[in-house]
């Protein structure tokens, strides 16, 4: 049956852009309703498993820790070695090994799903959002840029690492393991700031102690980003926000505290969900979160498929932007949170070594998902390659290993982290980490300021109202265009670059190279960190093969030569009184639906 409307050959390009959107039908073009249910179902069965699952101590198995807060307070607060090894280990035989059958499943179908809406496969269509024919070829590029940085970065902290825990466990020549860099993905690293601060005796810029002594609640934070809009010329909050915003934890209700923004596409009714507190790392998160709102308002006019950012990374950029200028010491000062501003390199250095702990230890990880979700979607990289593919990637780019071997035909260690079981796109967080250095550049210029990028506030620029104005405009559009024509009406520019993020760390950049003089840069992949298997919870086979990690021990499957790993008396459940025979890991799924979370930090 012939379309109604033969839209492809309209001459108007926005009603044409309109079309081609509504037409998309992504996975929804399957059109066989049993498959279509079965991949529904899929995405709620690996969700409900990722967010139910639980790590068990191996001395005592009633005794469990979900991720949020337990296992990740561990990752972020210990430097035992080994405890840090169980959270990890634990972690990744809850979330992962349960998940890889069902996401080979999950990949067929919506392979076949896409196939219907006219794409080869999965990461076709997801590269399609972006309109860029030689997508992958920039991102590479990018890449290439900021690599050189990211090795400076890597060597000193592997140099640092080895202060902590011994040139036995960190190798001066090799990948980190991946379980010591403060975060459960070893994603960003910001939590190891105090095992590799340069300069430990400056003061910090930490504003939370003076945050508490003037009385700040959740509230005066919020008030506090909105003023910061209105004085960049932007749309302020609407009264409903005021009143259908949760500011803070409820007292009578169990709720998601990741915070997140919220477009409910209906008379201005725009919401932030968080659980406030009061420190600057959320003040900073307040600002990011109110850049997702500001974003909504400003093109609420556009047709409701153009109500999105311009790309999928813009909308990140954008919060982050903002973040940019308001954790610098001198916006800090203006709002009166940081009495003096003390103009000091090594201060400037300790914040541009946070900064990078967060923003360019991420890059790789941010660049690696979808290379490996993309093979996995083409069929390059087949179910029973998953695991030892994904470790390729993340040696290659992160120069991280796993603190213990893995096992290829159990371990699914993508699966432990929660943007591929619920399968949400992870490259535009790559892109935005790179734009909104980018944003950031051309704000600063535009409102005047001429020092150094890192210390730029673009609410305190001579011209600041011109600076928001143009970023406004920006916002408006929407995804009415193709992102190439919004970022040129900020930035001047029509393509992605790395060149502001290198002049926005140039400082930490020398000094870095200065450090690094006798340090080697990159890492040898052949090396692997030393273990104690009874130590951390394996079992050494019987006929001294191999060591069995504890979720392989008595999981039915013989992973011993001798099969000793499921010997009956070694694997027999101990009653209560009766003392435990072995110290295994046990790994706990409730059986409790998984809440739905609408996220929009990485």
């Amino acid at each position: 049956m012939p379309p109604e409307y033969d839209w492809e050959n309209f001459s108007n390009v926005t009603v044409k852009r309109l079309f081609s959107m509504i037409t998309t039908l992504g996975t929804a073009a399957l059109e066989d309703e049993e498959k279509l249910e079965q991949l529904n179902n899929l995405l709620s069965e690996m969700e409900e498993i990722y967010s139910t699952g639980q790590a068990c101590e191996y001395d005592d198995p009633k005794t469990c820790l979900d991720l949020n807060p337990g296992l990740e307070d561990c990752m972020a607060d210990s430097t035992d070695y080994n405890r840090l090894l169980f959270c990890w280990e634990g972690w990744r035989d809850a979330a992962g090994r349960r998940l890889g059958d069902l996401y080979s499943q999950f990949v067929e179908l919506s392979n076949e799903a896409v196939r219907a809406d006219g794409w080869n496969d999965t990461g076709e269509y997801w590269r399609s959002w972006y309109e860029t024919a030689d997508l992958q070829q920039q991102l590479e590029t990018i890449y290439q840029d900021l690599q050189p940085l990211y090795q400076n970065l890597h060597a000193y902290v592997r140099r640092k690492l080895i202060n902590t825990y011994g040139a036995e466990m960190v190798n001066a020549e090799g990948p980190i393991p991946a379980h010591l860099l403060g975060n459960m993905w070893a994603q960003t690293w910001g939590n190891i700031y105090k095992l590799v601060i340069p300069f430990p005796n400056k003061p910090s810029i930490d504003v939370t102690d003076e945050m508490v002594r003037q009385g700040y609640d959740a509230r005066r934070m919020f008030n506090l980003s909105d003023e910061f809009f209105r004085e960049m010329g932007q749309i302020p909050m609407p009264g409903s926000f005021w009143d259908r915003t949760m500011f803070v934890r409820p007292d009578d209700r169990e709720v998601v505290c990741h915070a997140s923004a919220w477009d409910f596409y209906l008379d201005n009714d725009v919401r932030i969900k968080m659980c406030t507190k009061v420190n600057q790392e959320d003040l900073v998160t307040v600002h990011h979160e109110m850049g997702h709102i500001e974003y909504f308002l400003q093109y609420a006019h556009q047709p409701l498929p153009f109500r999105e950012g311009a790309n999928p990374g813009f909308h990140e950029a954008v919060g982050d932007l903002l973040a940019l200028s308001v954790s610098t010491p001198a916006h800090l000062n203006k709002v009166g949170l940081l009495p003096e501003l003390v103009d000091d390199p090594e201060v400037d250095i300790n914040f541009l070594m946070q900064m990078a702990l967060e923003k360019i230890a991420f890059l790789p990880f941010g660049y690696l998902i979808d290379q490996w979700r993309w093979r996995v979607f083409d069929g390059s990289t087949t179910k029973d390659k998953y695991n030892e593919e994904w470790w390729k990637l993340r040696t290659q780019y992160q120069g991280i290993v796993p603190p213990v071997p893995r096992n290829p035909d159990k371990d699914f260690d993508a699966g432990s982290k929660y943007h591929v079981p619920a399968n949400t796109p992870y490259i535009r967080y790559f892109v935005s980490f790179v734009i909104q250095f980018q944003f950031h550049e051309a704000m600063c210029s535009l409102s005047g300021y001429t020092g150094d990028l890192h210390k730029c506030d673009a609410s305190a620029g001579a011209m600041k109202d011109v600076a928001g104005s143009r970023l406004a405009e920006m916002l408006r559009m929407g995804k009415s265009q193709p992102w190439p024509e919004a970022f040129e009406v900020l930035t001047g520019d029509r393509e992605m670059s790395a060149a502001a993020i290198l002049q926005y760390f140039a400082p930490l950049i020398d000094w870095l190279e200065k450090q690094n003089e006798n340090e080697t840069l990159g890492w040898n992949n052949g090396w692997t960190p030393p273990y104690d298997c009874e130590g951390t919870g394996g079992f050494t086979c019987l006929e001294g093969s191999r060591c069995v990690r504890p979720a392989d021990k008595c999981d039915g499957i013989q992973d011993c030569d001798d099969n000793s790993d499921e010997d009956p008396i070694l694997c027999e459940t101990p009653n209560d009184d009766s003392p435990r025979m072995t110290s295994s890991l046990v790994v706990v799924f409730l059986a409790v639906l998984a809440s739905t979370v609408m996220t929009s930090r990485i």
